[in-house]
């Protein structure tokens, strides 16, 4: 490790120890969602299973609340629940990746022989604008990462026009190791592969998959995967509307370095959720987690949210299984593993929620808790029904199954004196006999996933402490609830 990298990483790593216990008792401060012990958080990099433990590395400012030069946080856990904070793995240091606005963004991580490598996008500016290049650092411990001597390992994208080179993802097909980055030429997105051997010299491949002009003018945080016969790619589209996290699924043909996709949906309709990773763990299960929050260039931003008041910023989602369906589309589902946390289990079922009255809730604590609601359509007359959360007099945050439309709402209107805005989404059961909500709320989050996890949204908000209530409602009609189980959900701190 160079010296002023082990500089840079004491520094950081001071920081934070100056202001972790005040953060740790802050008001809005995430209950069993991941979080940075203190100041700014962004995407997830690095996910691994490596020697026994998950590792979760994330973008990281380690001085403020605010985005700034970018370090790898690090954490490690043996449940994907409950996690360890280690000390920061990398800090910008060196020529290619030391600056206020730049420093060491987005990548992913592979182990090989026992050793553990962090690829990353160098980010830099000489005077004449931003450099984004990719570089390694690697590790025999799973803490402590030396910066390859040699970097970057790749110096600049295969065509000029763009400044826009970032975020490697590498896995290894056969005997070859493959990277996608995401990249950006006459305002298109696409990501771009490269082949390697030894994981030092990279060969440009092709364009994996790209925009035509309908799928956005950058492709950030590329994710490519496997299941079964079919390969996905994964990624987070600027100045794509409400569309923030889109995956691909088709044939993948590595003689040409194409994906040819047939199939596009969403990973998260909701308005927070960005920068998804995957990984394969040692059980076969392929896991997504995404960042909890928005950029400012979104349509609907207006601020990270009132956390920074508190020296932190940022989240993570629950982590999630993906599997294939038959038609081509990807279903989502919390893991397993997040049942450790229940308690305080309530049941009720076959009750009919007549027209515009609605029925209490008990779930936990009313501020961290998971809900299962099954209502059976054929027999509901009601035009649409859902839960109001984290209520009091004044606050209310309202999931809403709209069966005339045929669409899942999500309303934080009156979620609290902060957030604002309504977001949709197409219901597929809402034509069918049934609707099943599975629903998490943390302090400041909600996600939810239905349609057999083919629909999932995640979305932020900033109630008082004071708003516990919980409702189901019914409008237009009545609706039946067959089943509905609840569970207080433990902090994992």
């Amino acid at each position: 490790m160079s010296k002023n990298h082990e500089l840079m990483l004491e520094k950081a790593n001071e920081s934070i120890e100056k202001v972790k216990d005040i953060v740790k008792y802050s008001k809005y401060r995430q209950r069993y969602h991941f979080m940075a012990p203190a100041y700014w958080m962004n995407d997830p990099v690095g996910l691994i299973q490596y020697k026994g433990k998950y590792h979760l590395f994330y973008q990281h400012y380690p001085y403020a609340p605010h985005w700034g030069s970018m370090h790898w946080g690090h954490a490690v856990s043996s449940d994907l629940v409950h996690w360890e904070h280690l000390p920061i793995a990398l800090a910008p240091s060196e020529e290619y990746d030391y600056h206020e606005r730049g420093g060491c963004f987005s990548g992913s991580a592979i182990e090989d022989n026992g050793v553990l490598y962090l690829f990353y996008t160098a980010t830099t500016n000489y005077g004449s604008g931003f450099i984004q290049t990719q570089c390694l650092a690697t590790s025999t411990d799973g803490i402590h990462f030396n910066k390859y001597k040699g970097n970057p390992i790749i110096n600049e994208p295969p065509v000029s026009g763009s400044s826009d080179f970032r975020d490697p993802k590498v896995w290894k097909y056969e005997d070859a190791w493959y990277m996608v980055i995401g990249s950006s030429r006459d305002k298109r997105g696409k990501a771009l592969l490269y082949k390697s051997f030894n994981l030092y010299e990279w060969n440009y491949v092709g364009v994996l998959a790209e925009s035509r002009g309908e799928l956005g003018t950058m492709w950030e945080c590329p994710d490519f995967f496997h299941l079964g016969q079919k390969g996905v790619l994964m990624f987070s589209p600027m100045n794509l509307g409400d569309r923030k996290a889109v995956y691909l699924v088709g044939d993948m043909d590595y003689k040409t370095g194409k994906l040819f996709w047939s199939s596009i949906g969403e990973v998260d309709w909701g308005f927070d959720c960005y920068a998804v990773q995957s990984f394969l763990d040692n059980k076969g299960r392929r896991i997504i987690i995404g960042w909890a929050n928005s950029w400012d260039w979104m349509p609907w931003w207006r601020g990270f949210g009132p956390p920074a008041s508190e020296n932190w910023s940022g989240s993570l989602t629950l982590p999630r299984t993906v599997e294939l369906c038959p038609d081509g589309k990807l279903k989502f589902a919390p893991i397993e593993e997040l049942v450790s946390l229940r308690y305080d289990y309530n049941t009720m079922s076959d009750i009919i929620i007549k027209e515009n009255k609605r029925l209490p809730v008990r779930a936990g604590d009313g501020i961290s808790y998971e809900i299962i609601a099954d209502f059976d359509l054929t027999k509901s007359t009601a035009s649409s029904f859902g839960f109001a959360l984290r209520c009091s007099e004044t606050e209310e945050t309202l999931l809403e199954c709209d069966i005339s439309s045929g669409e899942l709402v999500f309303d934080r209107t009156h979620s609290d004196n902060w957030s604002e805005g309504i977001r949709r989404c197409p219901l597929e059961s809402a034509s069918k006999d049934s609707i099943r909500l599975h629903i998490f709320v943390d302090t400041c989050s909600v996600e939810v996933f239905t349609d057999d996890g083919r629909t999932v949204m995640s979305c932020n908000i900033y109630p008082s402490e004071k708003s516990t209530g919980i409702y189901i409602y019914s409008r237009n009609g009545s609706v039946k609830l067959s089943n509905l189980e609840t569970w207080g959900l433990s902090s994992i701190w």
